[in-house]
């Protein structure tokens, strides 16, 4: 068993994440309208931020809070986040090297909510024998050898039972991050950098905007522009 429960591990990761941060990272608690949109049905459903908060606190381990903070804050894709190393992780630089599709290469700027918990976890938890690998197994024969993508498939099953919320794979957690993004104001040929997607068109699949998602970003936009209307001379 081990000592750090998720309240002291990153203590303000929860409410950070349905809040805005200085990178303008998470969820804005949703604004009150008049405006009665009607939503289209869903084909992929982001997970909900207390589906977040009921998944997240069922873990312990520093190393498992440290991967979960990634696909929730980084938006890798599970093979990316196995394959990290050791000195992929730059954090006096609050930088991650990934090595996406295609062996191709890109460097993804770290939220101070994932610093701290790969901080946390390199401190704490990760064996000094270990290899060049960044997550390793912690316990029995595999002790300090690379996690694999069956053992991070069977971690997220293990939660998904625990608490109840059937929806919490890898590749969903990769959706709701994309869907947090544009939510906080991030553009699309961003979010296509930051998912290591060669077409835009790929990062469109991720996204679901709704119609009431439309009139809050134009609202806020229009809210923000400082223009004088034009002097008509009669």
């Amino acid at each position: 068993m081990f000592p750090n429960a998720p309240s002291q591990v990153a203590p303000g990761f929860q409410v950070t994440y349905w809040r805005r941060v200085p990178m303008g990272l998470g969820r804005q608690m949703p604004a009150l309208s008049r405006v009665r949109v009607k939503t289209p049905k869903r084909t992929i459903v982001p997970l909900s931020v207390e589906e977040v908060a009921r998944f997240w606190a069922s873990f312990r381990t520093s190393r498992d809070l440290a991967i979960v903070g990634l696909m929730l804050l980084q938006g890798l894709r599970s093979k990316e986040l196995v394959d990290l190393n050791r000195d992929d992780l730059l954090l006096p630089e609050a930088q991650l090297r990934v090595r996406g599709k295609g062996d191709k290469t890109r460097f993804l700027p770290l939220a101070p909510e994932a610093s701290q918990l790969l901080d946390h976890y390199l401190q704490t938890e990760r064996p000094q024998v270990s290899g060049a690998a960044l997550f390793v197994s912690l316990k029995g024969r595999a002790r300090g050898r690379r996690m694999t993508l069956a053992g991070l498939r069977s971690l997220f099953r293990h939660h998904r039972q625990t608490t109840g919320v059937k929806l919490a794979n890898p590749h969903r957690f990769r959706h709701t991050f994309a869907s947090d993004m544009v939510r906080a104001g991030v553009s699309l040929p961003a979010l296509m950098k930051l998912m290591g997607h060669a077409n835009i068109q790929t990062t469109l699949v991720y996204i679901d905007v709704t119609p009431l998602d439309v009139y809050q970003q134009y609202a806020r936009a229009v809210a923000q522009m400082v223009r004088r209307a034009p002097e008509i001379s009669l």
